[in-house]
């Protein structure tokens, strides 16, 4: 455990093994400036390559030691439809000398060169034991296994508590990161039980100060539950692009998810008037429609504090628990 966690912060350069996920819309410069200054390390949101919100975001990031997350099937341009610019966001990137990418959602391979050349660690964020093993001879500096409870975009199935230790044997001397579910001081203790290096969270940064999005939606994450999540795909049948198989994602049911999740065929017969019902909710930041991406760690975040109280809470809770349990 200690080894694999020192190996984590002396190839990122932080005091604290505490990531935060790339969270498209959400993690931007300020965010991720804030949790690498607080002794962890920020990525930066970079979606599906808006190249104007990722030149926008590392300016806001400042001289702050930051990475960048990449969709790596929107990178190759699939499905069809997916934003031509992306390819031209990657570049743009690693001209910012990111200390780190992290790919996620297909295969790192084609984009490991680069990303060394750029002088930047890779970061490979899978969803079973198999894309481990393949991104681990891809390169990958880092590994990243994301169970089935996370927020946003992930894969059913997994679940982190058998997932991280499938992928720590795996690893060899590559550190790993538990991701999903995670939102306090003991989801790393537990971490750091499995074997992880450490953790990378998302819906618990969300809810803090400098994270991007409306108000509205971080009220929602401090008032709902692991319970009021789910899985499905309508949110992106509707939004666009379509993820492909076998991805789907996490987030608070809500209007939308009650009409349309189990009745998807009927929502593509209809799908121009639902996306006019949606880009209205869009627009209106009417969260009873519009999709909050979040995790069921939610039934463990009650506030929305700075990014650095987040930090600073989170090892002490962990060093806390671990002396708890001796």
């Amino acid at each position: 455990m200690a080894l694999s966690r020192d190996r984590l912060c002396e190839l990122l350069g932080i005091r604290h093994p505490i990531i935060l996920a790339p969270m498209a819309g959400v993690a931007g410069g300020a965010l991720a400036a804030a949790v690498t200054e607080a002794g962890g390390f920020g990525l930066i949101g970079g979606g599906y390559g808006d190249v104007v919100f990722l030149t926008n975001q590392f300016r806001e990031a400042g001289n702050a030691r930051v990475g960048v997350g990449f969709i790596t099937w929107s990178l190759a341009g699939l499905p069809a439809g997916a934003q031509a610019e992306t390819p031209a966001a990657f570049d743009i990137a690693l001209q910012h000398a990111p200390h780190a990418v992290l790919m996620s959602f297909g295969d790192a391979a084609p984009y490991a060169p680069a990303i060394k050349a750029a002088g930047a660690k890779m970061i490979c964020q899978i969803q079973t034991v198999d894309q481990a093993v393949a991104a681990r001879d891809a390169g990958a500096d880092v590994l990243v296994a994301q169970g089935q409870e996370s927020g946003g975009h992930g894969m059913g199935g997994h679940g982190v508590m058998s997932l991280v230790p499938g992928v720590v044997d795996q690893a060899g001397d590559i550190p790993v990161l538990a991701a999903g579910g995670i939102a306090d001081g003991r989801g790393l203790a537990a971490a750091w039980m499995l074997g992880a290096a450490g953790v990378m969270m998302g819906t618990r940064f969300y809810a803090a100060q400098e994270a991007l999005g409306a108000e509205g939606a971080k009220l929602a994450l401090v008032g709902s539950t692991g319970a009021d999540t789910m899985r499905t795909s309508v949110f992106d049948m509707i939004r666009g692009p379509e993820w492909p198989e076998p991805y789907n994602g996490r987030a608070i049911k809500n209007d939308l998810t009650k009409r349309w999740h189990g009745d998807e065929a009927a929502l593509r017969a209809g799908l121009g008037a639902a996306k006019a019902d949606y880009n209205k909710a869009d627009e209106a930041l009417d969260f009873s429609r519009k999709v909050i991406w979040a995790g069921e760690g939610l039934d463990m975040i009650h506030d929305a504090p700075p990014a650095a109280d987040i930090v600073d809470r989170i090892m002490a809770e962990a060093t806390a628990a671990l002396g708890a349990a001796k």
